[in-house]
């Protein structure tokens, strides 16, 4: 649970970046006025602060009166913010801050920083007219460690990977008898010495495997995937063995052949295994939709679909996994009637918040006043823990998510228990077919 809870965090963080980069990258500034500042762990916020002091005496010898005062405003935000932090934080520090032209041509001061959801290494500083966000573009390349296994019949080598990063965990050599046809009456001795010798090896390759890629504490795997490889057939015997952990069994994704044991092997090993490794969040997400595929061919009741059914079966405490498409452009507004001075929640898209008659209470004809409005999936991950349940984001670039986007809607769950949760009325339907009209 421990970890699912992580996994869970970490996307959220994950589509969190992710939005805030689309946002820093489609604003634009006049002159240089739009400052990038970003700190690696353990830099010094002193530092930092005497440079921004240098960069103001400096920029007051712009000539453009206009830039200048721009620029010397975005300076003397990045140093006010700055001072709310004793330290830089550990894993960073990243600050954008500047003026910013908006869509109807009005100037808007703007600033956002926030530490990292893992540690950042780049050091930053550039005035533009433009925010740059490349190194947190880094921060979305995959973190996931994967575990490898290079076993031939001179010893095994145990390695992870993790982004660009590998690390040999440990490595033994083995000694086993060659195969031979001497040896007269005492042949068949010999043969059963190399049997057991051999079983013994496998035997102690499981062993080492469990130990190094199980988490104790959790007692589930440490790792998103396991690679099998070796220039012999043990990695196979390995793979199928009684002996060999079945929590890691399950997360096998290749066995690959190489020519080389020891750390050339896992080198080659690497370079074999590059595409599926690219692909595992694919994987996960195919086997996420999967499951909720089979509980809808099944029609176990165990599913919902459709933002009105999903938000009620929230509601009900029901849902297991919420599961959404992670560009879900749905909003929730929390309305009041003007008359009545009721309130009401409804989830709108960018079609049908152009229409006025979803602000106009059918019953009363009343004025329905906007109290609150956020992004449907802004609010789910603001909100989701209050449910007792976990959110899974998903694209619609594998062959799942795009069914899931195109035939339900793009929002759905697994249950924890068949509920009886019918549409509230036939706007659920009306507002699945617009969501995603225009997804080609």
């Amino acid at each position: 649970m421990v970890v699912e809870g992580y996994e869970t965090d970490k996307n959220i963080e994950i589509w969190k970046v992710k939005k805030l980069i689309k946002g820093l990258d489609a604003a634009r500034g006049n002159g240089t006025s739009m400052i990038s500042l970003i700190m690696p762990p353990r830099d010094q916020v002193s530092r930092v602060a005497k440079m921004l002091g240098d960069e103001y005496g400096t920029a007051s010898n712009i000539k453009s009166r206009v830039n200048r005062q721009s620029v010397l405003a975005a300076i003397t935000s990045a140093q006010q913010r700055l001072k709310l932090y004793n330290r830089v934080p550990p894993n960073g520090l990243v600050l954008y801050t500047g003026t910013v032209v908006t869509d109807d041509g009005k100037e808007k001061k703007v600033t956002f920083d926030f530490e990292p959801f893992r540690p950042i290494n780049a050091s930053l500083y550039l005035c533009d007219n433009k925010f740059h966000t490349e190194a947190l573009n880094e921060l979305l390349e995959s973190d996931d460690k994967f575990g490898f296994i290079i076993m031939d019949g001179n010893g095994t080598l145990y390695g992870t990977l993790s982004g660009n990063s590998r690390e040999v965990v440990y490595k033994f050599s083995v000694d086993l008898p060659k195969k031979h046809g001497r040896g007269g009456q005492s042949a068949l001795r010999f043969a059963r010495l190399r049997m057991e010798k051999r079983h013994n090896y496998l035997r102690k390759a499981a062993e080492l495997a469990t130990h190094f890629f199980i988490n104790p504490a959790t007692n589930q795997p440490n790792v998103v995937g396991l690679i099998l490889a070796g220039s012999a057939d043990f990695k196979t015997e390995l793979g199928k063995s009684e002996m060999f952990d079945q929590r890691l069994q399950a997360k096998i994704i290749k066995s690959v052949d190489v020519s080389y044991g020891g750390e050339s092997g896992f080198n080659q090993a690497i370079e074999m295994s590059v595409e599926v490794l690219s692909e595992v969040k694919f994987v996960q997400e195919k086997k996420l939709l999967g499951k909720y595929f089979e509980e809808i061919s099944q029609d176990t009741g165990k599913y919902v679909l459709g933002v009105q059914d999903t938000m009620a079966a929230l509601e009900m405490g029901a849902v297991h996994t919420l599961i959404v498409w992670e560009n879900l452009d749905v909003r929730r507004y929390e309305l009041k009637n003007s008359a009545t001075g009721e309130t009401m929640v409804k989830y709108l898209n960018g079609g049908q918040e152009a229409d006025q008659s979803n602000f106009v209470d059918e019953a009363t004809c009343g004025e329905l006043d906007v109290v609150d409005r956020v992004l449907l999936l802004e609010w789910f991950a603001e909100n989701y823990q209050q449910y007792g349940c976990k959110l899974e984001f998903v694209t619609n670039r594998s062959q799942e998510g795009s069914q899931f986007c195109r035939g339900f809607g793009g929002i759905g769950g697994i249950l924890r228990y068949p509920a009886d949760v019918a549409a509230y009325d036939d706007e659920d339907d009306m507002l699945d077919d617009d969501v995603y009209e225009g997804l080609e």
